[in-house]
């Protein structure tokens, strides 16, 4: 499963490490030649430098906005401290948004953003992706929240703190591994979204890392395979990066050594 998986990652690789002429005259699973002159062609030449910022800088804002209510919002949701009203049909109208194609918020959005003014810039794709990431997020926490232990809750009552002291300090460290999943799920969503991009982005100064590939894998491009390829293998170095980072979250227990005996 380890080679069937990895062996796509290992076959761009191949491709955009190749000269041109290689590329062309045989097909072999070893590099008959090793360049990095695709990787720097899509930085000199296609300014692959501005999309990556847009990426980063879509994909970050639109992640601390979706844990910052997502989080709370399933901890509210989740948790027995508060009561909320119509709580199940709160749940499932927040299921349905992500249940729902991506599509079907686009026409929505668009005539939304296009009134306001804001189709020329970058919020309309980080309130798309707000709006995707969102659900998944309080679906997700909501289990966690509702595992943590009620002595932990209880006994900070008793000790003075605060019901956002409680959140902040008591609970949020003992959920750490299921943020550390959200956040991954959530970021490798927003940076490979592609439908939004197309439908709001005009300008191409404001392309995402998705948009510019499939510019580069354009007709007038359509034989720069090495460019397309060393393009995919800057775009997977945020998701491994992000995805090592918080590795050791994932792993550690949910509330391991939490209450004493």
């Amino acid at each position: 499963m380890l080679l069937w998986t990895l062996f796509p990652i290992y076959w761009v690789t191949v491709i955009a490490t190749q000269n041109s002429s290689d590329l062309f005259s045989k097909v072999s699973l070893l590099p008959s030649s090793i360049t990095l002159q695709h990787l720097l062609d899509i930085f000199a030449e296609d300014h692959y430098v501005l999309p990556l910022f847009n990426s980063i800088l879509i994909t970050m804002c639109s992640l601390l906005v979706v844990l910052l209510f997502g989080v709370s919002s399933a901890y509210v949701l989740g948790g027995r401290t508060f009561k909320v009203a119509f709580k199940k049909t709160l749940l499932i109208w927040i299921l349905l948004v992500r249940v729902l194609p991506p599509i079907t918020f686009a026409l929505p959005l668009y005539i939304i953003m296009n009134n306001v003014g804001l189709l020329d810039t970058k919020l309309p794709i980080i309130l798309a992706h707000v709006l995707v990431n969102i659900p998944l997020v309080i679906w997700f926490m909501i289990g966690f929240f509702a595992n943590v232990p009620d002595e932990i809750v209880e006994s900070a009552r008793i000790d003075g703190a605060s019901e956002f002291q409680i959140y902040a300090r008591v609970v949020l460290p003992l959920v750490v591994p299921g943020i550390a999943a959200v956040t991954i799920l959530s970021f490798m969503a927003s940076w490979n979204e592609y439908l939004y991009s197309v439908i709001f982005i005009q300008s191409p100064s404001d392309f995402t890392i998705p948009l510019k590939l499939a510019t580069l894998n354009s007709e007038q491009e359509l034989t720069e395979w090495g460019k397309v390829a060393s393009g995919g293998i800057v775009s997977l170095i945020p998701v491994i990066l992000i995805a090592m980072l918080m590795q050791k979250y994932l792993m550690s227990g949910l509330t391991a050594g939490a209450v004493k005996e």
